[in-house]
């Protein structure tokens, strides 16, 4: 990349003079460009909602539609995969739907408007930096179109943009953009002796988009350090040439509106640091030793899929990744240390002569900081470079739209945008297509359980139920520990003959030996007990429910987590209700409030009770939580805001006036036909 701009050569900086005819026509191609990748992603908006959709979207009716603002208040704090909450992510939602469940297609056809948005605010971006690089006004906007449509049509960003609920990881991107636009606008009105004017619009880039960008997602609050990167490459250009007061003034913007946002950043992290060794050990197979020894092995293999494209990536099924044991467990986990440390004095050494190169690595991995280091997240997700990745391509791009053989560079530009094009029509159509989508990741991802599950319940819900037998059998045979294998088994036998005694014997043993899938796990309690009950699954008895619990209870990784006492509790009492033991069901849920205060379960419980034909044991523990329920009140950040707006609300004195007086009636009206509702 011999004509890339190089900092000591750099023209003097003047105002961007476009003519009008340049300037349409630019317009035009940028919109020719947002209209190609509507086109691409079209086909993807028929597919449905997938896995955290579920888990995370279904706060849009969790007390009830939002349709007013004490409704509006409680849904918007009511996130919890941060301490920020995600607000302005859930906030969001709502354009798409106020109550759930709901329509996917609105949900994924405003992702890939935000994706298009985010397109224009890229090449925007890459506009303004790349006046400040003294890039000729024709290059720099060939190589901005040529960049952006490099990023905005890459495969790899199709499972962030049709992944509903990674809109968390789409916002970020908008606001880290507006930012970097806000702070380069500030730069240029130091350039113009405007340094009131300045000052705001620095502010604005790193104060105000820092926080809404956290609001949308806690990785947002890496917008310092990435204008940072800027400030060290692209940005660096003509500090010399400023007025001795200008000059004093950006070191003191510098210091006060990225430096120190970043040191308290990592502050923060530091002191987070013992929570995040237990958390991982709570809930992780690795430890934060580990994964820090396996991030290096997972960022080459993100930079590999940038750079060599595919349509048939992994897409959300990313379990099959193992971490590093050691230095040379893997034999890569070594090389792959010594190459992300490499492209890191790389990008530092290229600061000066090359800064767009320097720019396109230090923000690369500045983006990555929080993802994949020792915050204990899984291993790999292919959204983490939906943020770093934004200006990767730019230098390519510079490079490609230089004079130098200049009918191969376009033959090379051209040549490019089809291959990355071409992969991400494929892709998308894949996600258009929720059975093709299944089978083809299960057979992609031969090792990953949730694939194998997946794939194997979209071919349930079509009916081919032997299919899918054979294949959880085959899948359940290489991974016995992997319980939600055995369990999916379940569900596919319960529709044909009825459970076999060896599927029994694949349940127990990955009930006891399972690392992973309590919320699955116990979720498949209430359903099994629910199928018992309503005759839905041949040969399942309580008796079996009964067998598979104990199991769960003598796994070791359910014993060390947070929350499982109570489940265990909880279950129990379900499996006394449907046995017809209230009195054992009582003592069961009163211990689960005991182990756990939750005014939401001891509310679900007393229901349960009514639900079953015993209102007074409801009565009964609804006594018993308002007796025993401690106020215990959450850490500090969105659930504790939460908490204190329900509280103001009212809204648990109001539900369980209402759920008393619903039991009361009950029991008046059941008084002496029920031999054991009077408890």
């Amino acid at each position: 990349m011999h004509d890339l701009p190089n900092g000591h050569a750099a023209p003097p900086m003047m105002p961007a003079q476009f003519p009008i005819r340049t300037s349409v026509l630019f317009a035009i191609g940028l919109a020719a460009l947002l209209l190609l990748a509507w086109l691409v992603y079209r086909p993807g908006l028929s597919g449905n909602f997938l896995f955290d959709d579920f888990v995370n979207l279904n706060a849009l009716g969790a007390t009830g539609p939002v349709h007013d603002w004490p409704s509006l208040l409680r849904y918007l704090t009511s996130g919890g995969g941060d301490p920020t909450g995600r607000p302005l992510t859930l906030l969001t939602f709502l354009l798409n739907a106020q109550d759930w469940p709901a329509d996917p297609l609105s949900f994924k056809r405003t992702n890939v408007l935000l994706h298009l948005l985010n397109g224009a605010l890229l090449c925007w971006a890459m506009l303004k930096l790349g006046e400040r690089t003294g890039l000729r006004p024709s290059r720099n906007r060939a190589s901005a179109l040529l960049g952006t449509a490099t990023w905005l049509l890459h495969p790899l960003l199709v499972s962030t943009t049709l992944y509903v609920v990674q809109r968390e990881a789409m916002l970020p991107a908008t606001f880290t953009l507006c930012g970097l636009l806000c702070w380069c606008t500030g730069r240029a009105r130091l350039d113009d002796g405007r340094i009131s004017c300045a000052w705001g619009w620095m502010a604005a880039g790193s104060l105000l988009c820092t926080l809404l960008a956290t609001l949308c997602k806690a990785n947002g609050i890496l917008l310092p350090l990435l204008i940072a990167t800027a400030e060290w490459t692209v940005l660096r250009l003509r500090v010399n040439s400023l007025r001795t007061d200008a000059a004093i003034h950006l070191r003191r913007q510098r210091l006060c509106l990225l430096g120190v946002p970043t040191a308290l950043l990592v502050l923060y992290l530091l002191a987070q640091f013992p929570a995040y060794i237990h958390s991982a050990a709570e809930h992780r197979s690795w430890t934060i030793g580990q994964r820090l020894l396996s991030e290096p092995r997972v960022v080459m293999s993100y930079l590999r899929l940038l750079w060599l494209p595919r349509a048939n990536s992994q897409g959300i099924f990313n379990d099959q990744t193992t971490a590093s044991v050691g230095w040379l467990t893997p034999w890569t986990t070594l090389p792959c240390m010594l190459a992300v440390l490499a492209l890191g004095v790389l990008g530092w050494h290229l600061r000066k002569r090359r800064p767009i190169v320097a720019f396109a690595i230090l923000f690369y991995f500045a983006g990555h900081l929080m993802e994949s280091t020792f915050v204990p997240l899984e291993l790999f997700f292919e959204h983490r470079n939906y943020v770093p990745a934004l200006f990767m391509f730019w230098p390519l791009a510079v490079w490609l739209t230089g004079n130098q053989n200049r009918l191969l560079r376009r033959i090379l530009a051209v040549l490019i945008l089809i291959i990355v094009a071409g992969s991400t029509a494929v892709c998308v159509h894949v996600w258009g297509n929720p059975r093709q989508q299944a089978l083809i990741w299960g057979k992609s991802n031969p090792d990953s359980a949730r694939a194998q599950a997946f794939a194997a319940t979209t071919e349930m819900a079509y009916g081919r139920y032997a299919e899918a037998i054979s294949r959880l059998r085959i899948a359940s045979a290489k991974e016995p520990n992997e319980v939600q294998l055995t369990l999916n088994l379940i569900g596919a036998e319960c529709a044909t003959s009825g459970v076999s005694p060896d599927t029994w014997g694949r349940v127990l043993f990955s009930m006891q030996h399972t690392t992973n899938g309590s919320l699955a796990t116990f979720g498949w309690f209430v359903d099994a007990i629910q199928r018992v009950q309503n005759h839905t699954c041949p040969g399942l008895t309580l008796q079996d429910i009964q067998r598979a619990l104990q199991a769960a209870r003598a796994n070791t990784l359910y014993g060390s987590q947070r929350g499982r006492r109570e489940d265990f509790a909880h279950i129990s009492g379900l499996l006394a209700i449907a046995q017809g033991k209230p009195e054992v069901a009582l003592a069961d849920f009163n211990q689960a409030l005991l182990d756990a205060t939750d005014r939401g379960t001891a509310l679900e419980q007393a229901a349960t009770f009514g639900a079953a034909g015993y209102p007074t044991f409801g009565l009964r523990h609804l006594a018993f939580a308002h007796a025993h329920m401690r106020e215990v009140k959450p850490g500090m950040g969105m659930p504790w805001l939460h908490d204190w707006l329900l509280s103001r609300q009212d809204y648990w004195q109001h539900e369980t006036a209402v759920l008393h007086a619903t039991l009361v009636s009950d029991a008046a009206t059941q008084a002496g036909t029920h031999p054991s509702s009077a408890g």
